[in-house]
């Protein structure tokens, strides 16, 4: 298997990895992971209006998890074999198809379906992310990536609160109309700047997927660190997916106010470019130490006293968040320097365990949520109405 590929702009040469390019991956990214999440906190607003029933809405946010988790595994792969910025490219576009059909949707199948392919179509984030780490000279690589990733994190972080403010103002069909021009706007930042990467691996689409599991078996760095970051990922996800149904049923906080929650949340991204550093200095194994635990310890406010109330839940937002993304640039760091020309497939592979563990508790947690809440209500009728 060869270990080159060709990297051009236009064809008329190579590619510096520029400070300006840089934040172009940085912000294509944030914009594109974030149409995963614009639905989360809204679910409660796009059940009733298309006669979706609660449990059903639950599926929600899973199916677009499982998603993204499909095109991870069946077609981030194919950037070892493809054009990297034409495969973006058409991935985008089912992007753009897939948020405004989101927008017009009224039956609670087709809304499922199309969560399905919003999920599938997000992935191109996931192609543009090895070729930021092809671009990157050896010893400063960890540090362009943590950067790439911040911008990715925080357009996770923030879809939440722009998601959960738009839909309170405007309704939620305007959430998914807005990302639908917004994608519109990245594929077309991409089209035209985005360098050109042409691998040099010869295979079938049979024998790319086939290799997946050789590389798993071969790389037990890959496999330790997909296993530490799935379950903090699930961990991220409970979280998450809880926090806007907590928040509304049990302090009684508008859509808005959710939205500054989660925008405070947002803090915790600023570890991406700490971690990458520290992989550089070669200090990976320490720090994924220091992820591990702060992210267990993350917990502690509401396991002292639940009177910390949305104070409490505020800390363990932001700590959490800090020790998950610090953990996911650590273990892309180290996977990444693993075997060059198999580096879309071995972050498909990392990436698909991590999504796999979040869209597994999605809805048992949201039903589990709904029951707690109800009797909750039910036991003390004035925490529904608590102020921020």
């Amino acid at each position: 298997m060869s270990t080159q590929a060709s990297v051009t702009t236009g064809g008329t040469g190579p590619v510096k990895l520029t400070s300006a390019l840089i934040a172009l991956f940085a912000f294509c990214c944030g914009a594109i992971v974030a149409n995963l999440y614009y639905a989360q906190p809204i679910t409660e607003l796009i059940a009733p209006d298309i006669h979706m029933s609660s449990g059903t809405a639950s599926l929600i946010v899973s199916l677009t998890q499982i998603g993204y988790a499909f095109g991870l595994f069946f077609l981030v792969p194919l950037g070892d074999l493809l054009e990297n910025r034409k495969l973006m490219i058409t991935t985008a576009l089912v992007s753009i198809v897939s948020l405004a059909a989101a927008a017009f949707a009224h039956q609670p199948g087709w809304f499922l379906a199309i969560s399905l392919m919003v999920g599938f179509s997000s992935v191109a984030v996931q192609i543009l992310i090895p070729l930021a780490a092809h671009l990157a000279p050896d010893e400063s690589r960890g540090k362009v990536v943590g950067t790439i990733m911040s911008g990715l994190l925080l357009g996770i972080l923030l879809s939440r609160p722009i998601s959960s403010i738009v839909a309170g103002h405007f309704g939620w069909r305007a959430v998914f109309g807005g990302a639908a021009v917004l994608m519109a706007i990245v594929t077309s930042v991409l089209a035209l700047t985005i360098p050109r990467r042409q691998p040099e691996h010869k295979a079938t689409y049979f024998e790319l997927i086939g290799s997946l599991g050789h590389l798993l078996r071969t790389m037990p760095v890959l496999r330790h660190r997909s296993r530490y970051q799935g379950l903090m990922f699930a961990s991220f996800s409970l979280f998450w997916t809880a926090i806007p149904i907590e928040l509304t049923r049990q302090f009684g906080l508008s859509q808005t106010e959710i939205g500054i929650f989660a925008l405070v949340g947002a803090i915790g991204a600023t570890s991406a470019p700490v971690a990458g550093r520290l992989a550089d200095a070669g200090h990976t194994v320490r720090a994924t130490l220091i992820a591990l635990v702060v992210g267990a310890l993350a917990y502690t406010p509401a396991l002292i006293h639940p009177a910390w109330g949305v104070f409490g839940l505020v800390a363990t937002g932001i700590v959490l968040d800090f020790a998950v993304q610090m953990n996911m640039v650590l273990g892309q760091r180290e996977i990444y320097a693993l075997h060059a020309a198999s580096r879309n497939r071995l972050n498909a592979l990392y990436m698909t365990s991590i999504f796999v563990g979040g869209a597994s508790v999605q809805r048992s947690r949201v039903r589990f949520i709904s029951m707690a809440a109800g009797r909750s209500l039910q036991a003390s009728p004035r925490l529904s109405r608590s102020p921020l």
